[in-house]
């Protein structure tokens, strides 16, 4: 290679196929991922390589197998030494960061038999997947092992949204009319808006951070990988206002299903259909009422991304 391309590599956890415009969704319009998808390539037969999110995650960053790559569950780490994008990308040249989450759980184990420590230069890039942590945020707060003190917490604090966990008590529940909080993790609430008003919600947070890493870097001349990866829409089930009602049970597409499944499933498959999350969301109540939601979510990270991408037109780096 003669020149270097900086890389925009964009996750959206749990954000199904045909739910997008691009894929023939009727209600749904997602222009500016259908810009995307315009422009490049759409696979209509792709198969994500686990059903939980840590280990497909650890599959796109290593290009391998779970079984190969050994990340088989949430919680269980990716081997010291196992090559990821990010130290692909930084052999050539290539500063890349992370904004947003990862589900990354570090290799301790094998870090302190090789004796990396943890806050070294080579610590932190085997902790987070080869990836610069730009800003990590999994959703999972008020605190985890690798950030005591999320930034966005800090940034809720500053903008008057104080709490013990505001991620939680603020951008992911309601309010009711008397001051009630409705706890967004509640399938129940996901027909209210969020506590927080929408700039301040984390789908507009974390664009505005790739924004400013894209900023950092072109400051500095280097070439750069932003992996923006979004939290939303995954669960819990909540959106600020507008987007909490600009869809209904009119827009929902109807589920796929057959009793044939039911009868002698795989084990596996058999367990994953017994469990509390897959019984109640094959609920038709429960499926009107967080499906709307889930649809704002998507819309709103839609029009994030038009924001994120008139910035790069106006900086010549949408070519």
């Amino acid at each position: 290679m003669t020149s270097k391309r900086n890389v925009l590599f964009i996750m959206c956890d749990q954000l199904r196929f045909d739910y997008l415009s691009c894929a023939g969704h009727k209600s749904l319009k997602t222009p500016n991922i259908d810009r995307l998808a315009g422009r490049g390539v759409r696979f209509t037969n792709a198969y994500v390589q686990s059903t939980v999110c840590g280990p497909s995650r650890m599959s796109a960053y290593s290009g391998r197998y779970v079984r190969s790559h050994g990340s088989t569950h949430n919680g269980v780490p990716l081997r010291v030494g196992e090559p990821t994008l990010g130290d692909h990308l930084r052999e050539v040249g290539v500063r890349t960061a992370l904004i947003g989450k990862t589900h990354m759980t570090a290799d301790e184990e094998g870090m302190e038999r090789l004796g990396i420590a943890r806050d070294s230069i080579i610590g932190v890039r085997v902790a987070e997947c080869g990836f610069e942590p730009f800003e990590r945020d999994d959703g999972l707060h008020p605190s985890t092992s690798y950030d005591p003190d999320p930034a966005y917490d800090t940034y809720l604090r500053e903008h008057g949204f104080n709490a013990e966990n505001p991620w939680e008590h603020w951008a992911n529940s309601g309010e009711g009319e008397n001051g009630e909080n409705f706890n967004g993790w509640l399938l129940v609430h996901a027909d209210k808006p969020a506590r927080i008003p929408e700039e301040h919600s984390e789908t507009p947070y974390m664009t505005r951070r790739a924004m400013r890493f894209i900023e950092e870097a072109e400051a500095k001349g280097e070439a750069w990988c932003a992996h923006l990866s979004y939290i939303k829409p995954h669960w819990p089930y909540i959106v600020p206002a507008p987007y909490h009602d600009m869809y209904g049970k009119a827009d929902i597409q109807p589920p796929v299903r057959s009793e044939a499944e039911r009868i002698s499933p795989n084990p596996i498959f058999e367990a994953f259909q017994q469990e509390r999350y897959s019984k109640n969301l094959s609920r038709d109540e429960v499926r009107e009422t967080v499906i709307p939601c889930y649809m704002g979510l998507i819309k709103q990270i839609d029009d994030q991304l038009g924001h994120l991408f008139d910035f790069m037109e106006k900086r010549g780096l949408f070519g």
